[in-house]
């Protein structure tokens, strides 16, 4: 019996043959730069397309496909970018690093071996192989000994590098379980869900309600940090002072669905920086905004590897203060207080009222509001693209990454002329959308500051020549 003729290889095949596996949720062929679905098409001139940005592209296009929550994104991102960086570091040996990984072979591509750690890293926390993207890529590259010795030393840095992490309290099939990390807040400052189904009394009560979303990601392990708790909130509001009473009325008049006072360019900072569901989430736009400001430094391939695993490190040890801060206090988000807990704050300076009917303009999050996750992801993103720029002033136009939600922001584009008020939009947009008190946003910006500024200043120093 006469043999079949064996397949080309090709990604079109690759593409057919994965297909069954891409519609289980075991792989997905991403789509390439160039097309509509690639993050990086719109924003990456041609001569500045290279292997960190390929790479980070079919993860972040990975996480929209998965729906992947903004504190389990800002996870998965660290880890790919870091084993992608350190495993090709250790061909180059540009820069110190701390994870105890052994010497690289003497001879390897530099960029096959990021690819093979990024890949490996990636496609255990994805559950993805990457099988079709891996193979691709690595076509690109002469056959020979250095490809091989690549791949082997890349695969073999990915998974050092998950086995250092297996331990660091991610549980990402317990996402929704407090795990004994925090306790409960008490009194009428108490988080609890938001919307109309949990204010209906007498009504049904479900347990799983009463979990906010990701409780445990606080007490993650840090990438940069000396402890989750470092960059903590201050203590928030008293609910009976002046300070509170006018963030109450603040709020209540900007943040509300049928706001009079909120501006209509309010509305499309609120809208456009939301970063929803179903998209790129909060780290990667930030990701997104450091690929675009970063294409024109004309830094070197193990330079750009270094940059973008600060900025992967930085992103997860933002998500893991802000939720640190959020379930340690515990505070409700504005539209409980307004609908249903005005009256129980008995605040000495103002009658707060309360409405029963207020809505946020944005969807209010089922998580605790102090701080926001938002303004600390934004802060610690712009502050290491400033600090890896070289400057803080910009000239850069970006459209919203994802229009699955909002059809009143479809063609919209901004112009910002600085990384700082990209960070003030993005942190203010919460206000505007209802879902946060002022002090999340300043306490977050803080936090995000700091963050960036001292993983920036202790790691991967550049080795003496």
């Amino acid at each position: 019996m006469a043999l079949s003729k064996p397949m080309t290889l090709s990604r079109r095949n690759f593409c057919k043959t994965f297909a069954m596996a891409s519609a289980m949720g075991l792989g997905a062929c991403a789509s390439p730069y160039g097309s509509k679905s690639s993050y990086i098409s719109q924003i990456i001139h041609p001569k500045n397309h290279n292997t960190v940005f390929h790479w980070l592209d079919i993860l972040l296009q990975q996480i929209r496909e998965q729906r992947t929550p903004p504190p389990r994104a800002a996870v998965v991102l660290a880890m790919p970018l870091t084993a992608g960086f350190l495993a090709a570091n250790g061909l180059e040996k540009r820069y110190h690093e701390h994870f105890r990984l052994p010497e690289g072979p003497f001879e390897g591509i530099s960029r096959v071996a990021y690819a093979a750690a990024f890949a490996t890293a990636a496609a255990d926390l994805m559950e993805t192989p990457f099988l079709a993207e891996t193979s691709e890529f690595y076509r690109g590259f002469p056959d020979g000994v250095a490809k091989d010795n690549a791949i082997a030393w890349g695969r073999h840095v990915g998974q050092h590098l998950l086995r250092l992490r297996v331990d660091d309290g991610s549980e990402p099939s317990e996402v929704n379980y407090y795990l004994g990390r925090y306790k409960r807040q008490r009194g009428p400052i108490k988080w609890s869900p938001t919307g109309p189904f949990y204010s209906a009394k007498p009504g049904p009560a479900f347990g799983s309600f009463a979990r906010g979303l990701f409780p445990g990601q606080g007490k993650i392990t840090p990438w940069t940090m000396r402890s989750s708790d470092q960059f903590r909130a201050k203590p928030f509001y008293d609910v009976r002072g002046a300070e509170f009473a006018q963030e109450y009325q603040y709020i209540k008049a900007i943040g509300g669905k049928d706001s009079t006072m909120r501006t209509k360019e309010q509305e499309e900072i609120a809208l456009f920086w939301e970063d929803g569901p179903w998209g790129i989430t909060p780290p990667g736009h930030f990701l997104q905004i450091a690929m675009q400001v970063l294409q024109h430094r004309h830094m070197s391939f193990i330079e750009i590897a270094r940059a973008f695993a600060l900025l992967g490190m930085t992103q997860c040890d933002a998500s893991i203060s802000a939720w640190d801060s959020k379930y340690h206090y515990d505070i409700i988000r504005p539209e409980t207080a307004i609908r249903s807990r005005a009256n129980a704050f008995k605040n000495r300076y103002q009658h707060l009222h309360p409405q029963s009917n207020w809505q946020s303009y944005l969807p209010t999050p089922e998580f605790p509001s102090y701080t926001s996750g938002h303004s600390t992801f934004g802060s610690a993103g712009t502050k290491m693209i400033e600090l890896l720029n070289g400057t803080d002033r910009i000239s850069i136009t970006g459209g919203p990454p994802d229009q699955v939600i909002w059809p009143q922001i479809k063609g919209v584009t901004r112009h910002w002329s600085s990384l700082s008020q990209i960070n003030d939009e993005n942190g203010m947009s919460r206000i505007y959308g209802g879902v946060h008190w002022q002090l999340d946003h300043s306490e977050a910006v803080r936090a995000g500051y700091g963050i960036a500024e001292q993983a920036f200043h202790n790691l991967f120093p550049e080795r003496a020549m």
